[in-house]
């Protein structure tokens, strides 16, 4: 199965995916039961999801790019307040009796902005100035897609991000963290990775 996969990545959101040439289809996630070893020898994924060691460089970009990574929580007045995350429910399917899994993306997110800022200063307390720990809390909970990537956004210039989130990521250094920033996607931490 895993000679059947490979790693791009997406032109529009420059994150990594993964894509069967066989079948056509893609995941923003690994496919199910591969183990990471696996995954690691896909083609592209040396190159596309070497992860912190990708992020650890600073050349790779054209002029006036940088590279970030954030950790995104969002909440309801976000503009798109859902997130991969999913939740999912078990039921009895008559008239088979089987027990079969139902997953429904999380479509509303109901906690507040005040909340949402509290859980990311949970978040950079946690981090303490630590781009492992940043990249281990992206990975595991942020509600950006960039969460299979450990938050890696990839390099990107003025004008592609959204201005409060640009500013914040070319003003810093490379390894430094911003306090958290809020956008109309939520509130974010953001590191400086190249």
């Amino acid at each position: 199965m895993s000679g059947t996969w490979e790693v791009r990545l997406s032109s529009s959101k420059g994150v990594p995916y993964f894509f069967n040439p066989t079948t056509r289809e893609s995941s923003w996630d690994p496919p199910a039961g591969l183990t990471p070893d696996e995954i690691a020898r896909f083609p592209g994924a040396t190159e596309y999801l070497s992860g912190r060691a990708a992020k650890k460089e600073s050349g790779g970009g054209k002029a006036g790019q940088v590279r970030a990574a954030h950790l995104l929580v969002k909440h309801k007045d976000s503009r798109r307040p859902s997130s991969w995350k999913e939740v999912r429910f078990f039921s009895h399917y008559p008239p088979t009796r089987m027990l079969m899994s139902v997953s429904i993306p999380q479509e509303n997110i109901t906690r507040t902005k005040a909340e949402a800022i509290e859980i990311l200063k949970g978040y950079q307390a946690t981090i303490a100035g630590s781009a492992e720990k940043f990249h281990e809390l992206a990975q595991k909970h942020s509600d950006c897609s960039s969460h299979s990537s450990d938050g890696d956004l990839g390099w990107f210039g003025r004008g592609q991000m959204q201005k409060p989130f640009e500013d914040a990521a070319f003003e810093l250094r490379v390894g430094e963290m911003s306090d958290i920033i809020s956008t109309d996607s939520g509130v974010h931490l953001v590191l400086r990775t190249g």
